[in-house]
Parts: structure tokens; sequence; C-alpha cells
């Protein structure tokens, strides 16, 4: 049995953008692999022709679930000591975090690599990948939350490059719960205030949740934001200032004080691939 399962996890339905499919499928060539982990798909439903239905609160909802439950099946069926996701939109991370914590009950938090909070309720928003940090605490969407077998403290977790200034509305939970964060400039040049929230609470253990959208679209184009010709200021969320370089220096940082035994990386959309993939669909050679 390996030691580290891969995820590959092309969940859409919570951001309700077909396009985290690719970017997930494309997501699974990008990341270093090792001939130790073994790699599983979630089946994932395709039928982009269909409007998704706004079930209980939440666009989506059954698929969700039901994709939601195969993660769990495939994590109680193998389990794995470590766990990487490839998604998908941010709820990919539901399942394999609320296995490690069951896994790792005493020793385990989480870093929250994510320009937005991921705390919204059913009463904020209808988009379920804005609530799945809220359902690991037990805050979110209840019909998900309440399938959180190992839920997380508020001293458990840490938003790193939380746009904190720019909080929106839906983000009330940041404060409610009275959330620890870090900004992108108490990050920029060291992870001091990282590992002292490690060692504050003796984490042997940790699993990273790494949002692209934490990135700068200016120094990663592979994201919501990096979208050819958008305008920017007309851009509905807080929009990353992180490096790919922070980042890096972040995770290697940190994994020098403490085990990463989780690694969910989400809301991949590389733009230049997916548009000269959709430009070629129609083109009749391809096809034959």
């Amino acid at each position: 049995m390996s030691k580290t399962l891969r995820l590959v996890f092309p969940q859409w339905q919570g951001g309700n953008n077909p396009n985290y499919v690719f970017g997930s499928e494309l997501l699974s060539h990008i990341v270093p692999q090792s001939n130790k982990a073994e790699t599983i798909r979630v089946t994932v439903e395709k039928d982009f022709s269909q409007e998704l239905p706004l079930e209980n609160g939440v666009i989506g909802e059954s698929g969700l679930l039901e994709q939601l439950a195969e993660a769990e099946r495939i994590l109680a069926e193998k389990a794995p000591e470590k766990v990487i996701t490839l998604g998908g939109d941010c709820s990919i991370s539901q399942a394999p975090f609320d296995y490690l914590h069951g896994r790792y009950p005493e020793s385990l938090g989480i870093l929250w690599l994510d320009a937005h909070s991921d705390m919204s309720t059913i009463k904020d928003s209808t988009r379920g990948h804005m609530m799945v940090l809220g359902n690991l605490l037990g805050h979110g969407a209840p019909q998900f939350s309440e399938k959180v077998q190992h839920p997380f403290k508020v001293e458990q977790i840490m938003l790193a490059g939380l746009k904190y200034e720019e909080l929106r509305p839906c983000d009330h939970q940041v404060d409610d719960l009275k959330m620890k964060y870090l900004t992108p400039a108490e990050l920029a040049e060291d992870s001091q205030l990282l590992i002292e929230w490690i060692n504050q609470n003796q984490f042997k253990q940790l699993a990273i949740h790494f949002d692209l959208d934490v990135l700068s679209p200016q120094d990663f184009r592979s994201i919501n934001p990096g979208k050819p010709y958008l305008d920017l200021e007309k851009f509905p969320a807080p929009i990353g200032t992180m490096t790919l370089d922070q980042i890096g220096r972040i995770i290697q940082d940190v994994s020098e004080k403490t085990e990463i035994v989780g690694f969910s990386i989400g809301e991949h959309l590389p733009w230049d691939a997916i548009n000269l993939r959709r430009t070629l669909e129609s083109v009749e050679i391809f096809s034959e």
C-alpha cells in the first residue's frame, strides 16, 4: 500500500466553472510525480450542457455531495499517510483534510494559502467552493459541514496571504470566529510569523491548501484574474498579490518545521491552453 495518495479531483460545480476540469487534468501532469505514490481520479460529472440547479442554497449541491462521498470512500479504503489533491475548485480540500485530521487528531494544522477566506455560509453565497473552510470548522453550509467527521478548531488554522483589508460581507466569519491570518505584506520577506504559529501550537503535521488565486496575475497567469483582456478593476473579488517565489519559500520553511501530510492545489485556470483547445475543437481533423 502506498503511503501517499494523489487524488486527481477535477471538481468544478463548487465554482460553477467547467474550466476547472481541464485545469485539474493539466495540473496532474505539471505537479512532480513519484513512482511511490498511487494516483486515483475522483469521478466528476461532466455534462456542461445542463445548468446547475440551486439546491438548498448551494449551486450543484447533489453533484458536490456525490463527489465528496466518493472522495471519502477512496480515502477510507486506501488509508494513506499523506494526500495530494489536484483540483478543481477549492472545495476539493474538504474530504482529504477531514480524513487527515482523523489520522492526526492531536497534531495537525491547516495552512490555507488564499487571498480569500472560503468561509461563507449559504446566507452569504451560493458557491460551494466559498464555504469549504467554514465546513471544516462546522460553520459553512450545514449539508456539507455535517459530513465532516473531524472538525477543526480556529487555532489549528492559519489564513496566509489573505487580503484582509479587502474582506467582503461574505467573509464576515473571519472576524466572527477570530480567525488567525497573515496578509501578503506580513509574509513578503520571511516566514517568521508563520513559524511562530507552528511552534506555539506544536504542530507535528501540516495540511496545505494552495489556492493559486493567492498569487498575483502579474506573476502567475493561470488563475481567474489572469484571463486575457480582463479588466481587473471590475473583478468581483480581491486579487492576490503574492509571487511563486514567496509561496515556494513559505512551503520550504514550514516543511523544515513540520511534516507536510496534505497538499491541495485548486483554482488552476491555464487560459492559454484552454483558449487554444477551444479554438481547435471545431477543426474537423481533430475529431476524425
